[in-house]
């Protein structure tokens, strides 16, 4: 009997947890304001953004939908104002979304979710579990990699996340 879609996002969100960790561990509190073009997200926005997506998780399992526009739908998500904050935020929403994944049956990751914006639909219908991939785990990784070419451009030694990095030679 091989894996189940739940054991395996487990499985995926462990392995993110510490990746993650390394990143935000990194973020300099007194450049929360820093941005590298007028145009980017500034540091401490993303740093937060990168720490809070793992509510996401709960969000996806217990809804049937989420329109983006909903700010009473937000409410959920706390907001990080200080880098000191971003390493236990992240860690207590890892564990809320472990703790939700855990619950959740293969047949409830297979129920249809949908994602709109005011009313219009973002992206077709779909399993949960393929939105979970695309609005929590490769949306985490697009964002963490950007904190990554941040704090390059500041010379703060990037982490090693999938292998080496120029500073990390080896992982953790």
């Amino acid at each position: 009997m091989g894996t189940s879609i739940r054991e395996a996002m487990i499985l995926q969100l462990d392995e993110e947890l510490p990746r993650t960790r390394r990143t935000l561990e990194r973020v300099p509190g007194d450049r929360w304001e820093w941005r590298p073009h007028e145009r980017s997200m500034p540091m401490g926005r993303l740093a937060a953004h990168v720490a809070t997506l793992p509510a996401m998780v709960a969000t996806v399992l217990t809804t049937e939908a989420f329109d983006l526009s909903d700010r009473a739908g937000r409410t959920a998500v706390p907001t990080v104002g200080e880098a000191a904050a971003l390493v236990p935020t992240c860690e207590r929403l890892y564990g809320e979304a472990r703790r939700a994944l855990e619950a959740a049956r293969d047949e409830d990751l297979a129920a249809t979710w949908s994602l709109s914006a005011a009313g219009r639909p973002v992206a077709p219908p779909a399993p949960r579990h393929a939105y979970l991939t695309t609005l929590f785990f490769h949306h985490l990784v697009h964002h963490r990699a950007q904190l990554g070419v941040y704090l390059r451009l500041l010379d703060i030694p990037v982490p090693a996340i999938y292998g080496p990095s120029a500073d990390e030679p080896l992982m953790p």
